[in-house]
């Protein structure tokens, strides 16, 4: 497993690029424009360590997040998400967003901290019984 990125919702991305970006000293990695969800998301790094990103989303249509809703969640690489997701659950761990799609996963820690659980590498072809599965709760 490798730590990825940590994910926050932002409700202005110019403020927040000059703050992260040229009062923080991040540096932007990447940025990626989606007409069909309305949202920018923009990763940044620390000078000279990729290893780890911040992720900022900012949603379009979206001015104003309460009640913490502006921290999105954890960002994890797994192996094999398939065997993983079912090492969990055999836990009693709940699969929120299920591996539907061979790439990614949702779970929530017991403070409801929202995890995402990303496919190393491409995309695993997909089977059941993940295809079949249903979200449980939100993510």
């Amino acid at each position: 497993m490798k730590y990825l990125h940590s994910m926050v919702r932002v409700s202005n991305l110019d403020d927040s690029l000059d703050f992260f970006v040229n009062k923080m000293g991040l540096v932007e990695h990447s940025r990626r424009d989606v007409e069909a969800g309305r949202f920018t998301l923009v990763f940044l790094h620390a000078p000279d360590d990729e290893s780890a990103m911040l992720e900022l989303t900012h949603n379009w249509d979206e001015s104003n997040y309460s009640e913490g809703r502006n921290f999105g969640h954890l960002a994890y690489a797994v192996d094999d998400i398939y065997v993983y997701c079912q090492k969990l659950m055999d836990q009693g761990v709940v699969i929120n967003r299920p591996p539907r799609d061979g790439r990614m996963a949702f779970i929530r820690s017991p403070d409801n901290i929202s995890i995402e659980l990303l496919q190393q590498g491409g995309a695993l072809p997909i089977q059941e019984p993940w295809q079949s599965m249903e979200n449980i709760g939100s993510w």
